[in-house]
Order: C-alpha cells, then sequence, then structure tokens
C-alpha cells in the first residue's frame, strides 16, 4: 500500500470516477473522496488545482492528474 495522499474528486453519476475509486481501492491505496456535485468549495478548489471543471480529477500528492489513468497512476504510486 502506498503512503502518499490521495484525493480524488468525483461525482456520483461519473464512471470513469467510479473506475478510479475501484482502482484505488483493488490496489489497497487509501484515499479521500470528494463529491463536488454538493460540495462547492472541493469544487471550486479542484477547479484552481487543475484548471478543469470536469471529474475525476486525481491530487497525489500535489500531482493532479484529469480522467482516469491507471497507468499514470500506477506510475506515480510506484506500484
Amino acid at each position: 500500500m502506498s503512503d502518499k495522499k490521495v484525493k480524488v474528486y468525483s461525482t456520483p453519476y461519473c464512471p470513469y470516477c467510479t473506475y478510479a475509486k475501484d482502482y484505488f481501492t483493488q490496489k489497497g491505496v487509501e484515499f479521500t473522496e470528494v463529491d463536488v456535485s454538493i460540495d462547492q468549495k472541493e469544487a471550486m478548489e479542484m477547479i484552481k488545482k487543475s484548471g478543469q471543471r470536469g471529474v475525476p480529477v486525481v491530487d497525489i500528492e500535489g500531482k493532479i492528474f484529469v480522467g482516469f489513468q491507471p497507468d499514470a497512476f500506477d506510475e506515480e504510486l510506484g506500484k
């Protein structure tokens, strides 16, 4: 399991968000999930970090990934 801090900005109706959360769960990586459809403050933080309004946005120790990118996640997490 990675010790890196992971935050997933998502919405409940986004299939790629589900893929990203399932990916981290299957890899045994703990993550914080933020539902930007109900948390405006977190939504604005996500936009500021990524420059994007689309989800998922994944923050791994300050490195931002837009979309579901399992290969990039693996590389960043050292898996």
